[in-house]
């Protein structure tokens, strides 16, 4: 097995800006702490202004809302899940051998954070100026369009984060990193939709156009504040690949020749169908419950306290105890969400007092996420980061080519057999963890 993921190590002129080309050994050892530091920090500010602004694009909450409202079909809704996911498999995959070969990691970041940005600023045009409230027949194919090209430039995002994180921090630091960016960043995002949604989410005037401007202007401070980060320059270089399928080709070698990574990506195809479910959460509560339109507020608010207050003692763990733990805790408890969800549409008013709470164990899907990746860093060596996990993403989104026509089913046959299915699936998942090793005691 490859050693386990380690950060750079750093000369001193490079992590550390006023140093000297000759330095005392203590000298040295400050500069490359304070670098170290800053860098830790700086990730965590863009997680935190990723996780802020993205309360208000909620894959499970607000876009499937926002589409609804130019298009109510069930097919269509279930497009998102797919386009999703088809962003965060395809594009990571085409270009992490490309980012493997690059000496600095950072621009990656930067840029494919700020096409994101731009996006969401063009999207939040189009309802601004009044062409979604025609509700005219092209609406629903541009939305679709903007929302897959977001997630592929997502996709590339993240996948040069871990890389990026995988780079510049500890293995034993990485639960720090993810137990403080995501409990300052589900606090910032609460509070943020405290104040703004109530004013933004008005039955008859919703401005969704605000709520997708917020989220673009939050992503561009994101893509600034990357490029404040200390990086050393790489000097791994890989042949150009010889043609388009050379990218599946290496992601199937990855798969043919580590077992255990074999298993993990069956864990994570299994908790990715339960993404199918995502935009169908609102859908039950606002269409089949008769929630009125102010519940999305308190759904992200519930949802995002739910991702805080699960990073704390997962963050602790991953560190203390390794990433497979964490997985077989967060699985078990995400499988209460579709399960809660259909017993309380049958449970009367109870149900309908109740249903906010649906939204707390989906907290938990950014944190199943980050440690997949987080394990999968501890699976390889730095150079082979881009690879195993970009394979990661692009086996995930098998399941979820079926989400279409799940979307078509929900509408067909009702919620609750999509709901019990899915339910069913991630308990699968969670059983395979028990299959996978502890990278740290292997």
């Amino acid at each position: 097995m490859p050693p386990p993921a380690s950060p750079a190590t750093l000369q001193p002129e490079t992590r550390c800006p006023s140093a000297k080309s000759s330095l005392e050994p203590g000298e040295s050892f400050r500069c490359e702490n304070e670098a170290l530091g800053r860098n830790f920090l700086l990730l965590a500010s863009y997680q935190i202004l990723m996780r802020t602004g993205w309360i208000f694009k909620t894959e499970s909450i607000i876009m499937p809302a926002v589409l609804d409202s130019i298009s109510g079909a069930g097919w269509v809704r279930g497009c998102l899940p797919l386009l999703n996911r088809l962003g965060f498999g395809i594009s990571p995959l085409l270009i992490a051998r490309r980012l493997r070969n690059l000496p600095r990691k950072k621009w990656v970041l930067v840029l494919s954070t700020t096409c994101t940005s731009v996006l969401f600023l063009f999207l939040s045009a189009l309802f601004y100026t009044g062409y979604a409230a025609q509700r005219l027949w092209w609406m629903p194919l541009v939305f679709l369009v903007i929302y897959g090209a977001s997630f592929a430039c997502i996709g590339v995002n993240q996948l040069a984060f871990n890389t990026l994180q995988g780079k510049l921090v500890e293995v034993a630091r990485r639960g720090r990193l993810l137990l403080i960016s995501s409990t300052v960043g589900a606090t910032t995002a609460i509070l943020c939709a405290l104040i703004l949604l109530p004013r933004w989410l008005v039955e008859g005037a919703v401005r969704f156009d605000l709520i997708l401007g917020f989220t673009g202007i939050l992503f561009a401070c994101a893509a600034l504040s990357v490029l404040l980060l200390f990086e050393p320059a790489d000097s791994h270089h890989e042949e150009s690949a010889p043609h388009f399928l050379h990218c599946f080709e290496e992601a199937y070698q990855v798969l043919a020749t580590d077992r255990n990574f074999r298993r993990l990506v069956i864990v994570a195809a299994l908790f990715g169908a339960s993404l199918m479910l995502f935009p169908h959460y609102q859908s039950l509560g606002l269409r089949s419950m008769n929630l009125e339109l102010k519940s999305l507020m308190w759904w992200v608010i519930i949802q995002n306290a739910g991702t805080g207050l699960f990073s704390i003692p997962a963050g602790a763990i991953a560190d203390r105890y390794g990433n497979r733990l964490v997985l077989k805790l967060t699985l078990s408890a995400l499988v209460v969400a579709p399960l809660t969800a259909i017993l309380l549409l049958h449970a009367g008013d109870l149900g309908v007092r109740l249903y906010h709470f649906v939204f707390l164990p989906i907290g938990l899907t950014p944190i199943i996420f980050k440690t997949l990746s987080n394990y999968t860093l501890e699976l390889c060596s730095p150079d082979q980061h881009p690879r195993y996990l970009s394979t990661l993403n692009l086996c995930m989104i098998l399941p979820i080519l079926a989400s279409p026509v799940v979307g078509m089913l929900i509408d067909v046959f009702g919620f609750e057999t999509i709901f019990f299915t899915i339910a069913a699936l991630i308990l699968c998942g969670w059983g395979l963890t028990f299959r996978l090793v502890e990278p740290r005691t292997a």
